[in-house]
């Protein structure tokens, strides 16, 4: 091998003898010098820009190595310990860190730096947010260590740092305060430079001394000065470090087009030849950083979703020590197995067992379910939900990342993250946007300097100043940001993002009956009393079931207040499935009616034998006759009919389809107004009826319970798995349905159908726009001042627009 063909194809600094980078170029294969060369080039020519390897004069820099002291900052993310409250372990050596990106100033910088993350070895997901900037990283940690995969992201110019909720507020609230200084030397400087120039356009020509018109221009030159250095400072930065990785950011065209003026305008002034344009330099600085003062600010709010759940978690807590004495400590202290008390009107912070107390908690934030949950001994509670009436004293079951509320903002994160195709197409015309502009701008001012070299430069700065490249690329996150917010503020939880456009088409959904239309446990549905009331017998009944661990004892114990029952005591349980115990001195016996006849040596009264038909039937005896009997059966849930009848008037078909027997699957169905129902149904034959509807040219929402209906949810263009009983962060379908509440379903819908509308909309207007402003500036007609409220417009306009997904959806 030649001289030259150790070289590095990027940077042209030796290569190892036996160097394991390639770039592959042009169908061939040539040698880098090290990872950093390396994924340069790929990003440059994975871009459409290998042009610049043919079109450059000189070899690029080599990527300067990171500090030594920065190494050793970032090798610490490496300690276990430390990973602990920002790094989840998915499966085996898999492991996922949510971060915070620093830098990030528009969509290509977030494409910049997934692609370039993407491509490391061992990193199996990267997904970034650019409402919120936060990256969250997947990666086999056999392969690759955290501390590398941060060096990488340093050394392209950005910085990441583990996700904290209180880090992350300091961090926006300096981000804010930086957007309004500058907005407010721009907008101090523009108001003193339209004193100067005010009476310049106002007084006739010649009528102010020559002297005295210097002056005002030295005046207006000097107070723009600031705008100039300071408050244009972020765009030369990011244009910079975009043209050093061989790409053309979307401020590219604004600090041309602010340096083009000023230097112009200083030149016109010291030379006295030519026009002055202090006074457009100042104006245009001023409304674009209000415009992205106030898309910042927006984008902020269609993003608050994640961060309205994890403000939930407090930051302190109770603990109980072994001498029954409270101690505050700090949430993150807390392991497996403490104790807390949780006093009312607190948040609850972890995931627990209440072992001490009685309280009503409210789930809402978390679920959407409005009423608040009963709390007893013995009773599960999840973090972020509410104390409201007493002290509880909870064991601790899970902290930090492993609580429930944690692996929902994983997966909130997960779907705000992700592109749908409109999205990536707009990305695309917005990436080569920048560079036909940039051709554009030179045709443009190459003709008017021929032609009318007085306007060359006014007109070619407006035409970098009007367009919007911006608007196109935030047409989609930010309404897709504020719909996925506004579902799981509804309780339905998005996995992945992209999905709502197909929800948005959905023409068929397909129901599971048990678990999803129905609770999927029994209830007590009817209580015949014989020679007691029913009100005590079901007090009795309740008192001996809670001494059972059977899943019937679960349908009387629903809805009952522990504390006030009376106490069982000599509690006996027989093999042949009853039980027996002392209450209030009297004896008393529950079972099945097989068992209780041959306790008491009595037939089944004929009052009990009536309703055999309407589900299991559960008796109560003194030991000497018949007291009572409960009936019970699964019920439908109480928002089904309501939610079912939406559902049709949506105009959606509706299939029930249901292994349980034909008898209750028709039952249901006809309760619900549901023409198609099947019965019967093993998985193999739900897969077929999907199939089959989707053959048809349907697109079918399938709603089942995530477990049993693994394959049909899987094969549905949509799925919802109901997610009251199961770990959300492992739910089969592509959404969760907190809580099980149906009756979000037809907002969802609705709010999909609105979202696909508003992405369109934004996009329309985006191309519109610029379409028609790009000729209209090309051909003189739009001043550079103009120019620059338009872009600033354009941009917010696409952001309000999307603000409107928050707004509470009317039902159909």
């Amino acid at each position: 091998m030649n001289t030259e063909s150790m070289l590095c194809f990027h940077c042209a600094q030796p290569c190892p003898a036996q160097s394991e980078f390639q770039i592959r170029y042009r169908q061939a294969m040539h040698p880098a010098c090290c990872a950093g060369c390396q994924a340069v080039a790929e990003t440059i020519i994975n871009s459409g820009l290998d042009q610049y390897y043919t079109q450059r004069q000189q070899p690029a820099d080599r990527n300067a190595p990171l500090p030594t002291e920065l190494l050793e900052q970032l090798a610490l993310y490496d300690d276990p310990a430390l990973q602990q409250d920002f790094v989840h372990t998915t499966s085996g050596q898999e492991k996922e860190a949510a971060l915070i990106l620093e830098g990030i100033s528009c969509a290509a910088c977030i494409w910049l730096n997934e692609q370039h993350i993407a491509q490391l070895k061992g990193v199996t997901s990267v997904s970034i947010n650019y409402s919120n900037h936060r990256a969250r990283i997947a990666w086999d940690d056999s392969q690759i260590q955290l501390s590398t995969i941060l060096q990488h992201i340093a050394a392209i110019g950005y910085r990441a740092i583990p996700y904290d909720h209180a880090r992350d507020e300091q961090n926006w609230q300096k981000q804010r305060k930086s957007a309004l200084f500058r907005l407010w030397v721009a907008g101090l400087s523009m108001m003193q430079v339209m004193m100067f120039v005010v009476p310049i356009y106002l007084a006739p020509a010649g009528e102010i001394e020559a002297n005295w018109l210097s002056m005002m221009h030295w005046g207006s030159a000097l107070l723009t000065l600031p705008v100039v250095l300071y408050s244009c400072w972020p765009f030369y930065r990011n244009s910079w470090r975009d043209l050093r990785r061989g790409r053309a950011s979307m401020d590219l065209p604004v600090s041309i087009g602010v340096l083009v003026s000023f230097f112009a305008s200083l030149y016109a002034l010291i030379t006295d030849h030519g026009e002055i344009y202090f006074d457009a330099v100042s104006m245009f600085v001023f409304l674009l950083l209000g415009g992205r003062y106030l898309e910042l600010k927006a984008r902020r709010s269609a993003g608050a979703a994640a961060e309205k759940l994890v403000k939930l978690v407090p930051t302190f807590a109770h603990q109980l020590d072994t001498e029954q004495r409270l101690h505050e400590v700090a949430v993150s202290r807390l392991k497996v197995n403490d104790r807390i008390v949780v006093k009312a009107g607190e948040i609850i912070p972890i995931d627990g067992v209440v072992l001490g107390g009685s309280s009503d908690v409210n789930e809402a934030m978390l679920t959407g379910e409005s009423l608040p949950a009963h709390k007893t001994s013995g009773a599960l509670v999840t973090a972020g939900t509410a104390n409201l009436l007493s002290p509880l004293t909870i064991e601790v079951l899970h902290t930090g990342s492993e609580t429930r509320i944690a692996a929902m903002v994983r997966i909130l994160d997960q779907a705000l993250s992700q592109k749908p195709r409109l999205a990536t197409i707009a990305d695309q015309i917005a990436g080569w946007f920048v560079f036909g502009l940039l051709i554009a701008a030179a045709a443009t001012y190459w003709y008017w300097h021929l032609h009318d070299p007085l306007h060359a430069l006014p007109i070619t700065v407006a035409l970098l100043v009007v367009s919007c490249p911006c608007a196109l690329s935030l047409a989609t996150p930010t309404a897709l940001t504020a719909s996925t917010g506004h579902l799981a503020q509804l309780g339905l939880l998005v996995t992945r993002a992209n999905l709502l456009e197909t929800l948005a088409k959905v023409t068929d959904i397909v129901l599971d009956k048990t678990g999803t239309l129905t609770f999927g446990e029994p209830r007590i549905t009817r209580t015949i009393a014989l020679n007691i009331s029913s009100e005590r017998a079901l007090a009795i009944a309740q008192s001996l079931e809670q001494q059972s661990e059977h899943p019937i004892a679960k349908a009387f114990l629903a809805e009952s207040n522990t504390e006030s029952l009376p106490v069982a005591q000599q509690v006996q349980k027989h093999a042949q499935g009853g039980l027996s115990a002392i209450i209030n001195q009297q004896y008393y016996v529950i079972g099945s009616l097989a068992f209780l006849a041959e306790q008491i040596q009595q037939a089944v009264p004929e009052e009990f034998e009536l309703y055999r038909t309407e589900g299991s039937m559960v008796a109560l005896s003194d030991g000497h006759t018949w007291l009572a009997a409960f009936v019970l059966a699964d019920q439908l849930r109480t928002d089904a009919i309501a939610t079912i009848a939406e559902l049709k008037a949506c105009g959606v078909q509706l299939h029930l389809v249901s292994g349980d027997q034909s008898s209750s699957v028709q039952a249901v169905a006809q309760q619900l107004n549901i023409q198609s129902a099947i019965a019967n149904a093993t998985p193999e034959s739900k897969v077929s009826y999907m199939q089959s509807l989707q053959q048809q040219g349907k697109t079918v929402l399938m709603i089942g319970d995530g477990v049993n209906d693994a394959p049909v949810l899987a094969l549905a263009n949509v799925s919802i798995a109901m997610g009251a009983g199961v770990d959300i962060a492992h739910a089969a379908g592509d959404m969760v349905l907190l809580n099980n509440n149906l009756s979000c379903l037809p907002a969802a819908l609705a709010l999909a159908k609105k979202t696909q509308s508003i992405i369109k909309q934004n996009l329309l207007w985006a191309l519109l726009y610029n379409l028609g402003a790009l000729p209209l500036a090309a051909a003189g007609f739009i001043t550079p001042w103009l120019a620059s409220l338009g872009m600033a417009i354009s941009s917010l306009l696409v952001v309000v627009n999307a603000l409107r997904l928050l707004s509470r959806q009317k039902r159909p």
